[in-house]
């Protein structure tokens, strides 16, 4: 069984402590923590923001539709190949 790590990580210039699983983990949540602050440093250097909650909140935001997005290509793309291989399995039938 793995031990749970403790690790902090910095978003938005507060410091959080947490507990995961694993070093694959640990990795996933650098690389999310280095995605938010590079969005946060976007947003406040293209948009006059006075609070840094407005800032994280466009970023959950941002995160949040891209996710729905690729949700949506994903089902498009699922009846899609449905509807091929549908059309293929026909076609063999046919043919046998």
């Amino acid at each position: 069984m793995s031990e749970k790590l403790k690790i902090k990580v910095t978003i938005g210039d507060r410091v959080y402590p947490l507990t995961i699983n694993n070093a694959g983990e640990e990795e996933g949540v650098r690389k999310a923590v280095k995605k938010i602050n590079d969005l946060i440093k976007k947003f406040e250097e293209n948009y006059e923001v006075r609070d840094k909650q407005d800032v994280l909140a466009m970023c959950a935001l941002q995160f949040a539709s891209l996710q729905e997005v690729k949700t949506i290509y994903n089902e498009q793309d699922g009846e899609e190949i449905e509807e091929k291989l549908t059309y293929l399995n026909a076609v063999l039938d046919s043919h046998l």
